[in-house]
């Protein structure tokens, strides 16, 4: 069922800035409307900070309207300086062309889609990814300087945050190369809005000077072309922005000790890459959110409801020691991007770790389950014949700092192989590996250490 778009960002915090509130209210009332919002591509997979434009456009074509996600292929190119203290490193046209690639397969999940030209009769409001290097990669120099830069002020450009905090905090000020960034973002918006009939950009509240660029430069258009005659409305072209994503403890939003949490899990239990999150550590983040954050995270990053929200942080309020809220945004947030069985199984992974009582699960969950813990390989001819000491393996993990720490540990009772307690007298073989691969160390309650076999 359609809803007020406006109406439910503004309750749920999410409009930081809009351009003519009444005509924007007013435009999306009388039909379908286009809206976009882009992504950088500068890794093979997008963060959670991504996700507030990303849940933007899911809210969007839940309001009835069509939402564009535009890859930023051709920008990608050049950077954006926005919030940037230093210049990005350039990547090469392949990297970033195989970053597009990579990050599509996150919208083809999430967003209900139709092939781009024209929308689809009976769907009028699915989604479209577009990528503007397919138009800007024909854009030659000249064309971009009589097209594009005649429209902008110098004057007015210096004075765009993105650009005044580089020139004034930085000593070497900021490249040409990035100082056209508004540019192309701006002709984003009006090749988007001509061709496409986008009359809305959304972004980050960093944002705002780049997309009152690209309206201001739609209506110049207007008015140096056939759109000008005589009493010809101004053409539509809106934007808004949403809060930037902060945690109340102050430290920084989506990052953890082990790093970034992204919206891509690992390809399989090699795949070593850095822009890779799995479903149980992605679980785990939403569940460990602070009760100061939960209320405005379940607002930010789920489609639940305002009042089902609401039922939330009642419960919580009644029920603090339960975390109803931490648990139903953990539910909803996985669900959306894994989907339910993907997450019913980070449940119960995290269940198991609980208890310690992991040998009963699939290989599946048990690979979900540990690649968020510490690893190492060993190699399985090590546990032939009467196997390998417990002492011997443990003083060869970082549970412990000593083959004497490893004893004092064993003869406290502190450590279990697989859930079950052992001691320093034990020994683990062939018959002890999970699926014939792994072995699990646990010291304490959450101390875990994964050993591999091969």
């Amino acid at each position: 069922m359609a809803t007020d778009f406006l109406a439910d960002l503004t309750a749920r915090g999410l409009i930081h800035q809009q351009t003519d509130e009444p005509a924007l209210r007013a435009h999306l009332a009388s039909g379908v409307r286009s809206a976009y919002v882009g992504f950088d591509p500068t890794a093979d997979s997008l963060t959670i900070g991504n996700l507030v434009g990303i849940m933007a456009l899911l809210r969007w074509q839940r309001a009835g309207h069509r939402p564009i996600a535009l890859m930023g292929g051709g920008t990608g190119l050049i950077g954006d300086p926005s919030g940037k203290s230093a210049e990005r490193q350039l990547l090469t046209p392949e990297r970033v062309a195989a970053n597009v690639d990579s990050i599509k397969t996150i919208f083809d999940r999430l967003l209900d889609q139709t092939p781009p030209h024209p929308p689809h009769p009976g769907r009028p409001n699915a989604g479209t990814i577009v990528n503007n290097i397919d138009w800007l990669g024909s854009l030659s120099y000249l064309d971009a300087l009589r097209d594009i830069g005649k429209h902008f002020s110098v004057n007015q450009m210096i004075q765009r945050d993105s650009v005044r905090d580089r020139l004034n905090n930085r000593e070497q000020g900021i490249s040409y190369t990035e100082f056209s960034y508004m540019l192309l973002q701006a002709y984003d918006f009006a090749h988007l809005h001509r061709h496409q009939g986008v009359t809305l950009q959304m972004g980050g509240s960093d944002q705002w000077g780049n997309i009152v660029s690209g309206s201001d430069l739609i209506r110049r258009l207007a008015r140096g072309g056939q759109e000008a005659a005589e009493g010809a409305e101004a053409p539509a072209a809106f934007g808004l922005t949403w809060p930037l994503v902060t945690k109340t403890d102050g430290t920084k939003f989506g990052k953890t000790e082990s790093g970034a949490i992204w919206l891509t899990a690992p390809r399989g239990p090699g795949d070593q890459s850095p822009a890779r999150t799995s479903a149980y550590a992605y679980y785990q983040f939403w569940l460990n959110a602070a009760d100061a954050d939960a209320e405005r995270f379940l607002k930010t990053f789920t489609l639940l409801s305002t009042d089902e929200i609401a039922g939330l942080m009642a419960e919580q309020a009644a029920n603090p020691g339960g975390r109803p809220a931490q648990r139903a945004l953990a539910r909803a947030a996985t669900d959306l991007l894994h989907g339910e069985a993907v997450r019913t199984q980070a449940e119960q992974a995290a269940a198991a770790l609980f208890s310690g009582e992991i040998a009963g699960l699939a290989l599946d969950t048990l690979t979900e389950v540990f690649a968020a813990l510490p690893t190492t390989e060993h190699a399985k001819a090590g546990l032939g014949g009467d196997g390998l000491s417990v002492l011997d393996l443990l003083a060869q993990t970082p549970l412990v700092q000593s083959k004497g720490q490893a004893k004092q540990a064993l003869q406290e009772g502190s450590v279990s192989v697989n859930g079950r307690k052992v001691g320093p007298a034990d020994r683990v073989g062939v018959g002890d590996l999970l699926h014939g691969q792994i072995i699990a160390l646990r010291r304490g309650k959450k101390s875990w250490h994964i050993t591999r076999w091969a």
